[in-house]
């Protein structure tokens, strides 16, 4: 595969990691119009009365492949991204299934628990729920920014109800949650806003949903991602503190060493948000590739923005996959 080369001027970081948001929806669903036709809902159960809702799509000529797609945080099944890679998959005989964290997309309403990035039993309990559903095809588990540090975890964790994986690929994965909020912290204030509009917006729907005293209203106030963490991390977790609860769901140290099938990840070295240098904190499992790219911000790596992106057929080779396009 030819590397990732952004045409001028597109090869900003910042211009890398926006641009996505950015695209228009309309054509792109135009494209995806046949995987959206063919998408049907599935709500499942991964134990311990959790439900998440899950939308998969069987193409007209299946090879027995099986993806399954995690959005990053505060985006849901269908961000662009994940709707660009679901199609590019689809056309290519891919059984896909789109899966919605806790709390993402439109699913305030099936638990009333609150999300938290360490609420990994739930996710293993939903990849085994769809393997149940999938006998006999090993999912590959792609997943972007949180969704890909959610997507490590699962392939190196030991719950018994995950099964055999084809393969793992992590886009732009968190490694240490906390350098990935000072980054943020110290960075762009663009991108700590944004992700406060969104969180904030988030947590009112699950007060208008389940109770107004869920969340404590001084929240709304911070504009600040650490202090917000905090309440939430004292509120609604059993963790004793904040850095409890970062290093909970970090993927540094020894974290990947019980990686239970291949694992690719694909992170770009300018990436405001993920601090390149924690790749070195990362333990060098056998089963472990990591592909550094110079450019390509946080979850961009768009060539153009009238070009598919450069993460898709970066996906499709991982897999083996040479066939298909778009």
């Amino acid at each position: 595969m030819k590397p990732f080369r952004p045409r001028w001027p597109w090869g900003n970081r910042h211009l890398q990691s926006i641009l996505p948001s950015l695209l228009p929806r309309g054509r792109l669903r135009r494209r995806a119009a046949a995987l959206l036709a063919a998408s049907h809902e599935l709500v499942l159960d991964c134990g311990d009365g959790v439900r998440l809702q899950a939308w998969h799509a069987a193409p007209a000529k299946p090879t027995g492949r099986l993806a399954i797609l995690l959005h990053g945080w505060e985006g849901s099944a269908e961000s662009y991204y994940i709707l660009a890679l679901a199609n590019r998959l689809f056309g290519a005989g891919v059984d896909v299934v789109r899966l919605n964290l806790r709390d993402h997309g439109d699913t305030h309403h099936l638990n009333e628990g609150i999300f938290h990035s360490c609420r990994l039993a739930e996710v293993c309990g939903a990849v085994g729920a769809l393997a149940r559903r999938f006998p006999g095809s090993p999912p590959w588990l792609v997943g972007f920014s949180l969704g890909g540090n959610f997507a490590l975890r699962v392939g190196a964790s030991d719950d018994p109800r995950v099964g055999p994986l084809a393969g793992v690929i992590g886009i732009s994965p968190v490694l240490h949650p906390d350098n990935a909020m000072k980054a943020m912290e110290q960075g762009m204030p663009l991108y700590q806003r944004y992700f406060v509009h969104k969180w904030s917006r988030s947590l009112r729907r699950k007060q208008q949903l389940w109770r107004p005293d869920m969340v404590r209203e001084e929240i709304y106030g911070y504009g600040d991602l650490r202090r917000m963490t905090e309440v939430l991390v004292a509120d609604h977790t059993d963790f004793p503190g904040i850095q409890h609860y970062l290093e909970g769901y970090a993927i540094t140290g020894d974290r990947l060493l019980g990686l239970r099938a291949p694992a690719t990840i694909l992170t770009a070295l300018d990436d405001p948000i993920i601090p390149a240098s924690d790749l070195d904190r990362l333990a060098r499992s056998p089963l472990l590739r990591v592909v550094t790219t110079e450019r390509g911000g946080h979850m961009g790596f768009i060539e153009s923005p009238l070009a598919p992106s450069w993460v898709n057929g970066f996906v499709c080779e991982t897999m083996g996959i040479h066939e298909g396009g778009g």
